[in-house]
């Protein structure tokens, strides 16, 4: 699932492409939306607010979420789209581009007036001009008992961190992911998520070991059984959740990690 970052950088790219202009055509390919057409009206601008994208046009908000296999491409007159047209879901035109959604988790429209409303269950924002690093510590302290790894990944804690960043966060505090949050020093664990967030939001390939070479980026995501980067000890897997529907793959080195 793209993490905040990544959805930060097609934030970005999507604002450069639309706004300030107005849109010539709307294609919205979901049922509850088929009868929208948001022709004629501005493009104020396009931000992310952890994984959720959001489009302010006109007077209502085109918010998406990319979920797993979701993304939104940029596209200039002419130019052929690099995916099949059967997996777009919204295709918004401004005179000198086209911006694609393909394939996005949740598609959906409301007034602007109710943005702040909508996405107020969510934490607090890594990437975001007003993130509040005491009031993430706060909400994650709340339930001392969850695995760390769980209350990382929870968007109501603090938005923005998906499984790549929450298991390499937890190798590079030295925590086992299934460490209760009340016994983790929660405030160098936040500060370490925005600093690692952060330095990779410009980048086009996600770092946590600084190397940016293919194969070399990540200290134990997706690596069970590989020798661990630090120690050479095997690196460990498994799956954790608040319920058996919410698992999650896990990856951590058992002596580097405790």
């Amino acid at each position: 699932m793209p993490e905040g970052d990544t959805v930060y950088r097609a934030a970005r790219r999507l604002d450069e492409a639309l706004a300030g202009r107005a849109v010539t055509r709307t294609d919205f390919r979901v049922p509850a939306l088929a009868e929208v057409d948001l022709a004629g009206e501005p493009v104020h601008s396009v931000a992310s607010r952890g994984k959720h994208l959001l489009m302010r046009i006109g007077e209502v908000v085109v918010h998406s979420h990319l979920k797993m296999e979701g993304e939104w491409r940029v596209f200039r007159p002419g130019e052929p789209w690099r995916r099949p047209a059967w997996q777009a879901r919204a295709i918004i035109e401004v005179p000198d581009a086209s911006a694609v959604g393909f394939d996005l988790g949740t598609l959906e429209l409301f007034g602007a007036a109710d943005e702040t409303e909508r996405l107020a269950y969510l934490g607090p924002d890594l990437l975001g001009p007003d993130w509040d690093a005491e009031e993430a510590v706060r909400r994650l302290a709340s339930s001392p008992e969850t695995p760390v790894a769980v209350a990382l990944a929870e968007q109501r804690n603090l938005a923005g961190l998906g499984n790549v960043y929450v298991n390499e966060l937890c190798f590079l505090r030295g925590i086992l992911p299934a460490r209760p949050v009340g016994d983790v020093e929660l405030v160098p664990l936040v500060a370490l998520a925005s600093r690692v967030i952060r330095a990779n939001r410009d980048r086009a390939v996600r770092t946590t070991t600084g190397d940016t070479h293919r194969g070399r980026q990540l200290w134990v995501y997706g690596r069970g059984g590989e020798a661990c980067r630090r120690c050479g000890t095997l690196i460990e897997h498994g799956r954790l959740g608040r319920t058996e529907l919410e698992l999650r793959e896990t990856w951590w080195c058992p002596n580097c990690q405790r």
